[in-house]
């Protein structure tokens, strides 16, 4: 497959491009708990657990700049900032659902392999 470029950046195939926009471990967690639902900053990190305020803050502007999350500014005072799924973030749902299937059958698998190991 021929390469292609992407904001100047080279790609080998679709899903290296696929991969590069979600890769980390924060972003597919935002996307998941962004799934069907908006949410406040504070409560979308409050749903992943061991996020820091700076890399929720760096993945949330990658997600947005990327076109995969909506961030609205509320001018409130305290500052009111509320998160969601663009279109084009909820046509990673399918993804991210089988990544979920895929999780779960995989739990069951490893965790038959190893009740079968520790059998006499």
């Amino acid at each position: 497959m021929a390469t292609f470029t992407i904001q100047d950046r080279y790609y080998s195939c679709p899903v290296e491009l696929a991969v590069s926009v979600i890769e980390g471990k924060w972003k597919v967690l935002i996307l998941w708990n962004l799934r069907g639902q908006t949410l406040r900053y504070s409560a979308l990190r409050d749903a992943i657990d061991g996020i820091s305020d700076k890399m929720l803050a760096q993945q949330l502007r990658e997600l947005d700049e990327d076109g995969l999350v909506h961030r609205e500014v509320y001018p409130v005072v305290p500052p009111k900032t509320e998160y969601s799924l663009t279109e084009e973030g909820q046509r990673m749902v399918p993804v991210l659902t089988a990544m979920q299937q895929w999780g779960l059958d995989y739990k069951v698998r490893k965790g038959e392999a190893r009740a079968e190991s520790a059998s006499p």
